[in-house]
């Protein structure tokens, strides 16, 4: 039979471990301290809208839509679209640095710097779907990942890589707005 002071001392080390790990689980934002002002970052973020073309025997994907999102160090943003070909004007704008230091938080907390760049199979029946590509330069150290959308791929996309794309986006709209 177990002695209940040996049942009350095994308990304290479970309970210490879950007041610890319960705060960290429930948060849902990446911490800011992850960023430090001395980390350099760039970021260059393109979605291409394809579409598969049949010309019968054979087949080709273009591009319906490109739109390419420039990120600098000093928060200064560049967001260039190319619709059927043509080319808008760009977008210049500037990134506050409380989203800037967001970003450079995300990118190292995350590990999205060591992500492998892996490449993802397209379904052969995906005939109009997203691609992406993100190339992001943190300190000297370069990774540059490209994905399709999920519906358009039978591979798991990782969270940390769609986490990556929805900040871009938001990005993107606020510029675009």
């Amino acid at each position: 039979m177990v002695k209940p002071i040996y049942l009350a001392l095994g308990a304290i080390p479970v309970i210490v471990a879950i007041l610890i790990s319960v705060p960290l689980l429930t948060k849902n934002e990446i911490p800011m301290s992850a960023a430090n002002p001395a980390d350099k970052i760039e970021i260059e973020y393109t979605k291409h809208q394809l579409k598969k073309i049949s010309y019968g025997i054979t087949e080709r994907v273009g591009a319906q839509k490109t739109e390419i999102l420039f990120i600098k160090n000093d928060g200064s943003v560049k967001y260039s679209v190319t619709e059927q070909g043509y080319l808008q004007p760009d977008i210049r704008s500037k990134l506050d640095k409380d989203k800037l230091e967001k970003l450079k938080a995300l990118v190292k907390e995350t590990g999205f710097i060591n992500i492998p760049s892996e490449s993802f199979l397209i379904l052969e029946n995906a005939t109009d779907f997203q691609k992406s590509n993100v190339k992001v330069t943190l300190n000297g150290h370069v990774n540059q990942i490209h994905w399709p959308e999920q519906n358009a791929t039978s591979d798991f996309i990782p969270p940390i890589i769609t986490m990556v794309e929805s900040e871009l986006d938001q990005i993107i709209s606020e510029i675009g707005e």
